[in-house]
């Protein structure tokens, strides 16, 4: 017997143990808890969710950024003289084409001729035209302006004082390295500007899209030419 109550004790201590008391909250209290603790719990759905929102949002910011992409990858590979790399970003056809009227100061030459289905009469008289008058010459040669020197120049803000770059050969350094500007933008054409160095007007780069995020430059709008006023002529007497 004094072997038995000295176990008697631990014994009744075991089997003492009571089930835990049930939740006697409201089932909506339970719930809000049970939903709060899933929402601390990091789970691999709401992982994945996030990484493809997080890729689509910054494919749309390449997408809508690739224009300015390519104009500092066209003032860079300007700058390195790099001619392979100005080829695959610059249409150099469609930009002699753009140079050509603005530096021989007409352009009507260049405008695209009627359509014949539309206006017969005008489109052969331009045909006819164009057979029998000289080709417009141009003051200066568009090549001037497509040389890497002069492409640096003019994504710097130079303008029309471009050319002298490419004659001097010189870089173009000791100015401000202006910063471009968008100023308009479309799926599938944008165009960026660029300050005057000397708080002039703008130089417009025209680039137009050729794939997903592949943009060439096709255009360039040089700043209107300053014409100097003719000197006053004294009066007669």
């Amino acid at each position: 017997m004094a072997h038995w109550a000295q176990y008697e004790g631990l014994f009744r201590r075991m089997t003492d143990a009571r089930p835990p008391a049930a939740d006697t909250r409201p089932i909506w209290v339970r719930e809000a808890e049970r939903k709060a603790a899933e929402r601390r719990e990091p789970s691999v759905k709401k992982l994945l969710v996030n990484l493809i929102l997080i890729a689509v949002a910054a494919a749309l910011v390449c997408f809508v950024a690739a224009p300015f992409f390519a104009f500092g990858a066209i003032r860079a590979a300007a700058n390195a003289s790099d001619v392979q790399g100005l080829g695959r970003l610059i249409d150099y056809d469609a930009v002699r084409a753009s140079l050509r009227p603005q530096l021989s100061g007409r352009p009507e030459p260049l405008t695209p001729p009627p359509s014949f289905f539309q206006d017969p009469v005008a489109a052969v008289r331009r045909q006819f035209q164009q057979s029998v008058t000289r080709p417009v010459r141009t003051a200066v040669d568009p090549e001037i302006y497509l040389s890497p020197r002069a492409l640096h120049a003019l994504t710097l803000g130079y303008g029309r004082r471009a050319d002298a770059f490419t004659a001097s050969g010189q870089e173009a350094e000791g100015g401000f390295r202006r910063q471009p500007w968008p100023a308009f933008w479309s799926f599938d054409r944008a165009r960026v500007s660029v300050p005057g160095q000397d708080g002039g007007e703008r130089t417009l780069f025209t680039f137009e899209r050729r794939g997903p995020f592949e943009w060439r430059l096709v255009h360039i709008g040089l700043p209107q030419a300053v014409v100097a006023a003719a000197p006053a002529q004294p009066a007669a007497r």
